[in-house]
C-alpha cells in the first residue's frame, strides 16, 4: 500500500520512511467531517479541559506581514499552528493566510504529524459555533438568519443543519451574486432558503454573523428574547458585528473571558461603554458542563474568536479514530 493509499491512522504511525506523516486538506476533511469536529470540541470541554489554560496566541512581525503562533496542550497531545499573514499575497496569486499544524505527543514532545492548517480553521470555527448553539438555541428553532456569504457562512449553515431542523434559512449580504450562491447552497442541503435584510432578525430563532464588519450589522433591539446569536466574524478590538443594545441585554457566552477581552471587539466595546460588565461573561465550558444554565428570559449571544485548543482537538481527531 502506498502512502497516498494508506489511511490517516496508518500514515501517522509510519509516515514517509519513518518521518512524521503529512495530512492534506482532503485527508483531514475525510477523517473529521463537520459533525465529528463538533463532537470532538464538545468532548474536550466535557473532559474538564479549561480554555483559560490555553496560551494566548502570539503575533510576531515577519517580512511583509506577520506570523500567528497558536500552541496548546490537551492530555496526551500538544501542538502548535503556525499561520502566516501576508497582505500582499493576493497580488502574487497566493493566499493571504497560510497555515501548518505541528502535532506532538505531550510526554516527549516528539513530532507525530504535520497537517495543512487552514482546513483546521475551516473545520473548528463552525464546529465551536455549533457546540454553543446546540446549548443556547431553542430546541424548536425553525428560522436561521445568516449574515455573510463566504466560506464560513456556508460552513455554518452546514454545521447548524446537524443540530436543528430549520425550515427557513435567510441569507443577508452586500453582493447579490454571492447571496444567490449562498442561497443555492442552502437549498442543496434541503432548506427553504432566500435572501433577506437586517430586519429579518426580528423573528429569527438563530442568527449567525460571519463577516469582517467594523460596525454592527443590525439593530440589536429587534432580536427576540428567545433567540441565539452567534458572532464569529470580526475578531479585532476595533471591529464589531453586534451593537451594545444587544450585548447589554443578552447573556453573553465566550470561549474564555480573558481572550474575549483581548480580541473580541463586540465584547470590548460594550464593556467600554458600560452596556456590558466583564464579570457577567459566561465561559462556554461552564455551559457545556452544566455549571451555568442558559438564560431563556433574554437573548443568548455566543461571541468567539477561535482558540488554539480547538485546532489541537480537531488535529488529534485526524490521527486518532478513537478520539
Amino acid at each position: 500500500m502506498t502512502t497516498a493509499e494508506s489511511t490517516p491512522q496508518e500514515q501517522c504511525s509510519t509516515g514517509i520512511q519513518g518521518a512524521p506523516a503529512w495530512y492534506t486538506e482532503e485527508q483531514i476533511v475525510r477523517a473529521v467531517p463537520a459533525e465529528r469536529a463538533r463532537r470532538l470540541l464538545e468532548a474536550t470541554l466535557r473532559s474538564g479541559f479549561r480554555p483559560e489554560d490555553d496560551p494566548a496566541r502570539s503575533n510576531v512581525p515577519a517580512g511583509e506581514g506577520h506570523l500567528l503562533l497558536m500552541p496548546s496542550v490537551i492530555g496526551d497531545w500538544a501542538g502548535i499552528k503556525v499561520a502566516s499573514v501576508s497582505p500582499g499575497n493576493p497580488e502574487r496569486d497566493l493566499p493571504r493566510i497560510q497555515a501548518t499544524y505541528m502535532l506532538m505527543d505531550s510526554a516527549t514532545l516528539s513530532l507525530r504529524a504535520l497537517l495543512e492548517g487552514n482546513v483546521l480553521t475551516t473545520l473548528r470555527t463552525p464546529a465551536i459555533s455549533a457546540v454553543a448553539t446546540d446549548y443556547l438555541a431553542p430546541k424548536e428553532a425553525t428560522k436561521l438568519v445568516v449574515f455573510g456569504t463566504g466560506p464560513q457562512a456556508l460552513a455554518h449553515i452546514a454545521a447548524f443543519a446537524e443540530i436543528r431542523s430549520f425550515t427557513e434559512v435567510v441569507v443577508c449580504g452586500r453582493t447579490l451574486r454571492k447571496v444567490d450562491a449562498a442561497v443555492d447552497y442552502a437549498r442543496t442541503l434541503g432548506f427553504a432558503a432566500r435572501s433577506g435584510d437586517a430586519s429579518e432578525v426580528r423573528d429569527a430563532d438563530v442568527v449567525v454573523c460571519t463577516t469582517s464588519a467594523a460596525e454592527p450589522l443590525f439593530d440589536g433591539a429587534l432580536v427576540p428574547d428567545t433567540a441565539c446569536v452567534v458572532a464569529m466574524g470580526s475578531h479585532e478590538p476595533q471591529f464589531r458585528e453586534l451593537d451594545s443594545a444587544l450585548m447589554g441585554r443578552a447573556q453573553v457566552v465566550v470561549e474564555d473571558r480573558a481572550t474575549a477581552m483581548r480580541e473580541a471587539g463586540d465584547v470590548i466595546q460594550a464593556v467600554a461603554d458600560s452596556s456590558l460588565h466583564e464579570d457577567s461573561l459566561v465561559g462556554l465550558a461552564d455551559v457545556v458542563t452544566g455549571a451555568v444554565a442558559p438564560d431563556e428570559t433574554r437573548p443568548r449571544v455566543f461571541k468567539c474568536v477561535g482558540m488554539s485548543w480547538q485546532d489541537l482537538a480537531v488535529a488529534v481527531g485526524v490521527v486518532d479514530p478513537n478520539a
